[in-house]
């Protein structure tokens, strides 16, 4: 087993001194910031990796981040280095984070699941004990970890009317087949929202767009709101950005798009586009970042914003 001891003066979440033990369990416990430290031995056999963390908004509580059962040592290692538990400690550190005024304060982190795409962390699954200090009660901790995503909300004029494109996917969650906005998670922590939305209107439905024929619908948003929407806050941290494209194309372009099907197929994507009148948009589909996309971009016209 790998324990790590904290030293107060280090940055959270840089490497930190760790020792190998066979047949102890340690507890830990900080004397001051010098970089002092004791260790407390038992004989109770290791059961669980841990990392110690010390959070600059608490200085005075560590924090333990464990791994459950069945999450190896590598798993563990992805998911306490990944941008999706670095991003959330981030935020609950903010001006308007959890942490922010010392009402609340995080105790243990307990690390329950992660799934990877390949080489790179896709879902992570954690359970986080944040205690109201008032009360003394612990508050719903349960996070699903996605991170940030994009969806497009692409509105066709022909002929005088306008057309809204859609993907049918399958969404095991649910057990149902749902007609969506076309939509993605981004794959890398440079936040190049924009250019994922491109990259995934192309793939889920053969649509070019470029960049800057977009316009980000959730930029219109007060600035304390992060200019993102969070579709599930209750458990899980994903947040979107929703764009709007609007584009002239002919009757026949409309017909060649109905029905065809899209999406990378290797990856276990089947997609079929389907093309629906926008006035009847809001009837047509249970997708909620469709449903959210049609409110901004109607109030952003009601005020001016857009044409």
């Amino acid at each position: 087993m790998r324990v790590t001891v904290p030293r107060c003066g280090l940055p959270f979440l840089k490497p930190l001194y760790e020792f190998p033990f066979s047949s102890f369990s340690p507890t830990l416990w900080p004397r001051n910031c010098s970089g002092s430290f004791s260790v407390k031995m038992s004989t109770t056999p290791p059961s669980q990796i841990t990392h110690i963390i010390n959070l600059p908004t608490q200085l005075d509580q560590l924090v333990s981040v464990v791994a459950a059962p069945g999450v190896s040592d590598t798993h563990f290692r992805n998911a306490i280095e990944s941008s999706l538990f670095k991003q959330w400690l981030k935020n609950i550190q903010t001006e308007t984070g959890l942490l922010a005024n010392g009402a609340m304060s995080l105790k243990h982190v307990l690390i329950q699941g992660v799934d990877m795409f390949g080489e790179r962390l896709g879902f992570l699954k954690f359970k986080a004990d944040i205690i109201d200090k008032e009360t003394g009660q612990k508050v719903p901790g349960i996070v699903f970890a996605r991170g940030p995503a994009v969806a497009v909300l692409i509105l066709l004029d022909s002929d005088g009317e306008t057309y809204a494109v859609l993907t049918e996917q399958v969404r095991v969650p649910v057990g149902r087949l749902i007609l969506e906005l076309p939509a993605g998670m981004l794959d890398d922590d440079q936040g190049d929202f924009a250019g994922t939305a491109v990259r995934e209107v192309e793939e889920e439905t053969g649509i070019h767009l470029n960049a800057h024929d977009m316009v980000d619908l959730t930029a219109f948003l007060n600035a304390s709101t992060g200019g993102r929407v969070f579709p599930s806050p209750g458990g899980c941290d994903e947040e979107m950005s929703l764009f709007l494209y609007r584009g002239n194309v002919s009757k026949e372009k409309i017909q060649q798009l109905q029905g065809k099907e899209t999406g990378l197929r290797d990856h276990g994507e089947l997609i079929k586009v389907h093309v629906v009148p926008y006035d009847k948009l809001w009837r047509a589909t249970a997708d909620a970042k469709a449903l959210t996309a049609i409110a901004l971009y109607e109030m952003a016209r009601r005020d001016g914003l857009l044409s």
